[in-house]
Formats: structure tokens, sequence, C-alpha cells
């Protein structure tokens, strides 16, 4: 199914110039890993404590997109600059998780908003990631099936935090769509997963 993670290699081929000056520099794939959990942290807790203020929606998307660049920026310094490590692989998979629980949950903080479906949506998050994972465990390799992978988490939360902050009610009927809609497709995602991995596990 058709994902944003799908763009992947482009936005690589952007930052592959910064990725070698930041290797040359000295920088580690785990540092890079841990700084991005810290700021999914520091602007999860922004909109918690807030209660979804204005400016800690607005800085949302561009968190989000910071937090992609340095998720493509850890994994090619342990590709491409002998930098693969078990830690490495370890802090990935529990950044990813640790990140997209920091950042989506303090939705639930937002007046008016539907605090069931944001824990569901958040806990089939932590299920996709799971399901990628345990294809491994299986025989098969990491699975990012869509259409609700990571990147296209960042990109429906980016949106709907920015059309709260623009004016829209969270109590509103369209936003309990929006987020029914995630929570199907969060599901189809982890059966895609599932799916796949079954496949190419396959005798």
């Amino acid at each position: 199914m058709a994902s944003v993670y799908d763009l992947k290699p482009k936005f690589q081929n952007l930052l592959r110039p910064l990725c070698g000056a930041l290797a040359k520099a000295g920088v580690t794939a785990n540092q890079v890993t841990i700084f991005a959990a810290l700021l999914s942290i520091a602007e999860g807790a922004a909109i918690f404590f807030t209660h979804g203020a204005r400016w800690s929606l607005l800085a949302l998307p561009a968190v989000l997109l910071l937090r992609m660049a340095l998720n493509a920026i850890d994994g090619m310094l342990a590709r491409e600059f002998g930098q693969k490590s078990k830690l490495g692989a370890i802090l990935n998979e529990l950044g990813d998780v640790v990140s997209d629980t920091a950042l989506y949950l303090p939705f639930a903080a937002i007046p008016g908003m539907n605090v069931l479906l944001i824990a569901v949506i958040v806990a089939l998050a932590v299920m996709t990631e799971m399901t990628g994972v345990v294809a491994i465990q299986i025989g098969a390799s990491r699975h990012y099936e869509g259409p609700f992978g990571k990147s296209d988490r960042a990109v429906w939360f980016g949106f709907l935090a920015f059309a709260i902050a623009a004016g829209t009610p969270a109590n509103n009927t369209v936003v309990a769509a929006y987020l029914t809609i995630m929570v199907f497709a969060a599901i189809n995602t982890i059966i895609n997963r599932a799916r796949a991995a079954l496949k190419e596990a396959a005798p």
C-alpha cells in the first residue's frame, strides 16, 4: 500500500551531504537517535502542559519534519559510515515508539479532544511497529508497509495540529471522523505488515 515511507530514498539523498558532514564532525548514529527522542518528548510535554496551546501545535509539524530528518540521518550514519551496532538497533526501535507516544498521546490533553480515540491510535501505533519488528522473529525482514506507518502518522497528526491551531474545535465531529479514519488505517497497516511478513517467511 502507498505510504509516505516510499519517499524515503529521495529524502535521504537530500540529507546525504549533511550526513557526511556530521560523520566528519564525530556525530554518531546513536547520538542522533537519542536527540530525536528527546526532541519528541520536549514537544509532547509542551502540548501536554499547555493543553494544546496554539504555539505548541504550530511547532509540531516542524518538529515532526526534523524528527523524520534525524531518523533518516541516524540510519545513513549506521549503514554508510560503519556505525551499525546492536545497541543502535535497540535504540532505533525504542526511540520510534517513545517518540510517537510522547508526541501524540498529549493530544488527549487538548480540551474537547476524544481521549479514547487518541489512546487507541497511540496503542495501535505501538502495535504497528511491533508487528514490523516481530517479522524478523519468523525469518522475514523488518517490514514497513502502510498506509499508516511512522511517516504517515507524522503527516496525519501534523495536519491535525495545524487544523486545531487554526481554530477547528477539538470536539468537532469532523475531527472525530478524522481520528476514526486513523484508527482503521492503523489496523489496516498492522494487517498488511503481518501478511507481508508471513508471505516472505513462507517456505
